[in-house]
């Protein structure tokens, strides 16, 4: 059997890619907790709040425009969330969602804030800030999880936090 070099340059190639985006997108949060005294009162008990809405999404299916716990799409999760865990109402786009509030600086961001980045020319996504380099958001290949700021692709594609509560609950 021939095998075709450029064809098969061309799978190996792709196969590496593959893995290394999974690998990038596959890190695991510290949910221990060794990192929560950090957090003001009020922060936690935010926190306590979207954590609970989060124990009911978890792992609710990507799907883009859903808005249910069969497939949901990241902003409808974060909308809901915000309604259900803080009873602020937010727009249902992303594209909408990063106009409101205020741009928070990297460092200054707390619970509850908005956390958004670029990840291609035209696409954006958002979460919310869990503290400690934490976020919630609804990822398109795994549903609804916690993922981590300082993982490097969500790092190499952040954008911007907004708080559009004053100060978070």
């Amino acid at each position: 059997m021939f095998l075709n070099p450029l064809s098969h340059l061309s799978r190996v190639l792709m196969s590496l890619l593959t893995t290394s985006l999974l690998v990038a997108c596959s890190s695991s949060p510290d949910f221990s907790g060794r990192q929560s005294s950090s957090l003001s009162a009020q922060e936690l008990a935010t926190k306590h709040q979207l954590m609970a809405v989060y124990q009911i999404w978890q792992g609710a299916p990507y799907r883009l425009g859903g808005e249910s716990l069969n497939g949901v799409d990241c902003s409808a999760f974060v909308q809901n969330a915000f309604s259900s865990a803080l009873q602020v109402k937010l727009p249902r786009t992303t594209k909408t969602q990063v106009e409101i509030g205020q741009e928070i600086d990297y460092d200054q961001a707390k619970v509850g804030d908005l956390v958004f980045f670029k990840t291609s020319y035209t696409t954006r996504h958002v979460g919310i800030y869990l503290g400690n380099k934490q976020f919630m958001h609804a990822s398109t290949s795994k549903g609804v999880i916690i993922s981590r700021l300082d993982n490097p692709y969500w790092a190499g594609n952040f954008w911007q936090f907004r708080r559009v509560m004053s100060p978070p609950l």
